[in-house]
């Protein structure tokens, strides 16, 4: 790409870059102010030295290691599952060309279509019937049939423009339906799976609506909820608000960081696919 288009493609690269890096850098620099500092010198100054006391404050206040490990199990179950349902709806769609196929994805969209305001009302009703309420079970159960459906509806896609001679070589070899998925299907579609599995995770790790309703407790909430219901109390001054939400980012941002090189090849790879 030559002349004014690459300039303006540079362009938009760094605006993006500063709108994405600038509001998470303005929480980092005042996470680790004193409220002095913050008061005298604004939200703009850099520190004068690492204030951490505010990290501390809001860790042992909140038990963030119990909101972050019920984080942490929500969402890591979440994808599992969700991948492990959608790899299996998505076969029997995709390949086996079940009766109605056109009808089940179209069902499919439309439960992504939904708004969870829709479904909050039936699913919590079912939940105290069936005695899940405030149990984390209960949002991992509903969270993985909400993000299987998205990735029935994406691999449904994907599946079916696979190869049919090679599945046709399996069977003849003697290999059954499950084995030609788990030993065929699922190698080849690993770079697409691993990108529904990172997304999944980080979809789920920043759901606040649902756990929300359904995790009441102090012992079972996730982050969200925790740094959410505490922005309203009267001891949450705008440091320890910056290193609650500090501590909110940082493990859906190392997540991210430490699976990005995944994330880039499974997108490759289905881009030259």
């Amino acid at each position: 790409m030559r002349g004014p288009g690459r300039w303006a493609v540079l362009f938009a690269l760094v605006v993006l870059a500063v709108v994405m890096v600038f509001p998470f850098a303005i929480v980092a620099i005042n996470a680790v102010k004193s409220p002095a500092e913050y008061s005298s010198d604004g939200p703009l100054s850099l520190p004068d030295g690492l204030y951490l006391q505010g990290l501390v404050d809001f860790w042992n206040r909140v038990e963030f290691g119990t909101k972050l490990w019920n984080s942490l199990l929500i969402s890591a179950s979440v994808a599992v599952l969700a991948v492990v349902l959608s790899v299996l709806n998505a076969y029997a769609l995709g390949i086996g060309r079940v009766k109605g196929r056109l009808s089940i994805l179209v069902l499919f969209l439309v439960a992504n279509t939904l708004p969870q305001e829709a479904l909050a009302y039936p699913l919590y009703y079912l939940a105290k019937a069936v005695g899940l309420y405030d149990t984390q079970l209960s949002v991992i159960i509903v969270m993985t049939v909400i993000q299987a459906a998205f990735g029935t509806y994406l691999l449904s896609a994907v599946l079916g423009q696979f190869p049919k001679e090679i599945l046709e070589a399996a069977a003849i070899d003697g290999a059954g339906r499950l084995r030609s998925l788990w030993r065929i299907v699922v190698p080849i579609s690993r770079p697409t799976l691993n990108v529904l599995l990172i997304f999944f995770f980080i979809w789920t790790w920043n759901e606040f609506f649902l756990p929300l309703i359904f995790l009441i407790s102090n012992d079972t909430q996730t982050v969200p909820v925790a740094l959410a219901v505490l922005q309203g109390e009267k001891y949450m001054d705008a440091t320890m608000s910056s290193a609650s939400a500090l501590l909110g980012l940082l493990p859906a941002v190392a997540f991210f960081l430490i699976f990005q090189r995944t994330l880039t090849r499974g997108v490759t790879v289905g881009a030259i696919k």
